[in-house]
């Protein structure tokens, strides 16, 4: 049966992206393999080293930024992270100067907010309800 070990988030700046990632949001640096003009570049929980990967890959092949920049215009995150606790967290990044594009708010089994990565996608954070 197939298992996530890698996904991706498609980033218009690799070096922004790792800081962003890891200093703001506390992931922590896993792979970083020189690729011709970027870099295999992944970051992981700090909860599950040896969980899934997120790839900060490069958005230089021609339909990524018209489609980054269409999800962005929608207001549609490009992925969802869980955090223990949606309104803590938003306080916690809001005091980073990190941009919430959309409150935390009560979805039915969850709360969520939207952040913006400062590399051209939204990203959802959801946490379950009463949390």
């Amino acid at each position: 049966m197939p298992r996530i070990d890698v996904t991706s988030v498609l980033v218009d700046d690799q070096d922004r992206a790792l800081d962003f990632y890891t200093r703001v949001l506390g992931f922590q640096p896993k792979l970083d393999i020189p690729v011709g003009d970027y870099r295999w570049l992944t970051v992981v929980s700090a909860q599950a080293p040896d969980g899934p990967q997120l790839l900060l890959e490069p958005d230089a092949h021609p339909a990524a930024k018209p489609f980054k920049a269409a999800l962005v215009a929608d207001g549609m995150p490009y992925t969802t992270f869980t955090v223990d606790d949606v309104r803590v967290e938003a306080d916690r990044l809001r005091g980073l100067g990190v941009r919430l594009v959309q409150e935390p708010a009560d979805m039915g089994p969850v709360v969520t907010a939207v952040i913006d990565d400062t590399c051209g996608n939204l990203i959802m954070l959801s946490s379950p309800t009463g949390a």
